[in-house]
């Protein structure tokens, strides 16, 4: 090989050594990207791991602990409810605990009329005022199995058709003209009648039945169920709606099958009491019809019509069941046969105390009493048996006794509690 062939090979390896050189230091960033990155990977599989080993070790000490922390916060929840119902017992007039202004209480205006009630709440924050939790509360309580609405129904509305699931219904009705449908318990039948003021229905726990206004003036039921927990009611329309609309089809088998169905569109408004503005047009012509008389007076009493009983001070008649059945009319002998062949049935009474008269001192010894005042003004007091003379006034007991006030004013009181005495 001659020299300038050697010197030119030597000056291609030198640029061949001068380019390996130049990419050493791009070789080696590549590498410190590629490390970072595997090192960010590692880190974040380190990070899920520990958050996985740290949730399933929560998780076992929340299963763990969970049977062993819930008596005390049993215990904690009891105390402070105790605290708390201490603190609300002295805040309101003990008076609220047998009194209700049911017509101070909220209304639920609807689009056919208005109800109201005097009933328990398992929520505290359900009621509206401190006087109704304390009625509310004391008729549970007591285990009193009583509830009282007042519910109004405008000319042409309609309570619709409902079942009270926990409840019989009692009805008195104060004022209008109402028909009354209800379903019959199998072989399934309806039994409709009319009502009018002064007059009793009777409503079996979980029978279908609705209520409308037929007259031209309001009618104003006074109402009371059987129950002292809240009440469980659904609607007819509420059901239907709720059911899946393929179910609903197989069930009612309509023409158009489905497409009917999805022709039904759910109102914005509850319809527990039914009033639509253009109810001329849906309904064209309404038969109020009334069933025969033996099943009619299953459910139906014309107290206004029934005996009357009475005394110095006023007056009562009853819508109830008794043994003593001989002089009972038909009717009345059928309505209380029904009443005892249902269980928690009430029995309803009009009581007129004249002016100035008084309904005396009195125990009801295997029911639980609830009224509700149509008109006057009277005053309630409540009485144990053995404090009885040391807490009435003594010209009540004058007129209770027949004796002169002076005389009652030698019967001592006593400072300390005589449940059990011994002298």
């Amino acid at each position: 090989m001659r020299l300038k062939d050697k010197m030119q090979l030597i000056s291609s390896d030198n640029d061949k050594l001068k380019c390996n050189s130049k990419d050493q230091p791009a070789d080696q960033e590549i590498k410190m990207q590629k490390f970072a990155v595997c090192a960010f990977l590692m880190k974040t599989f380190c990070f899920c791991l520990l958050m996985a080993v740290l949730t399933f070790t929560l998780g076992v000490a929340v299963v763990t602990l969970a049977p062993k922390l819930k008596p005390i916060k049993e215990g904690l929840q009891l105390k402070r409810a105790t605290e708390k119902s201490q603190n609300f017992s002295h805040s309101v007039d003990p008076k609220y605990k047998y009194l209700n202004k049911m017509q101070k209480s909220k209304r639920f205006i609807l689009q056919g009329g208005v109800v109201q009630w005097a009933r328990y709440r398992a929520n505290p924050a359900d009621y509206d005022t401190p006087e109704e939790r304390a009625f509310g509360e004391s008729i549970h309580s007591s285990n009193a199995r009583m509830t009282a609405s007042t519910l109004l129904i405008k000319p042409n509305g309609c309570r619709v058709p409902h079942w009270h699931f926990n409840a019989n219904e009692h009805g008195y009705l104060a004022s209008g003209t109402a028909w009354i449908g209800i379903l019959d318990s199998a072989p399934f039948s309806v039994t409709s009648y009319n009502v009018t003021k002064g007059q009793v229905i009777f409503l079996p726990r979980s029978t279908l039945h609705w209520m409308k206004c037929i007259g031209r003036e309001d009618c104003l039921f006074i109402l009371f169920f059987t129950t002292s927990n809240e009440l469980v009611t659904r609607d007819v329309d509420d059901v239907f709606y709720a059911t899946p609309k393929d179910i609903a089809a197989r069930s009612l088998k309509p023409k158009g099958g489905i497409s009917f169905i999805n022709s039904f569109k759910q109102p914005k408004e509850n319809q527990a009491i039914n009033l639509p503005p253009n109810l001329n047009e849906l309904v064209h012509k309404a038969s109020y019809t009334k069933s025969s008389f033996f099943r009619v007076s299953r459910y139906f009493f014309d107290m206004r019509a029934s005996r009357k009983f009475r005394y110095p001070g006023g007056i009562m008649q009853w819508a109830r069941y008794t043994k003593r059945k001989f002089w009972l009319p038909k009717s009345e002998r059928i309505f209380a046969k029904s009443l005892n062949e249902h269980a928690d049935t009430v029995t309803l009474a009009t009581m007129q105390i004249f002016r100035n008269g008084m309904r005396q001192p009195h125990y009801h010894f295997n029911a639980d009493t609830m009224g509700y005042v149509l008109a006057g003004c009277g005053r309630l007091q409540t009485l144990d048996m053995d404090v009885y003379f040391q807490s009435t006034a003594d010209f009540i007991l004058a007129q209770l006794f027949l004796k002169k006030q002076e005389e009652f004013r030698k019967i001592p009181k006593f400072k300390t509690d005589q449940d059990i005495n011994l002298p």
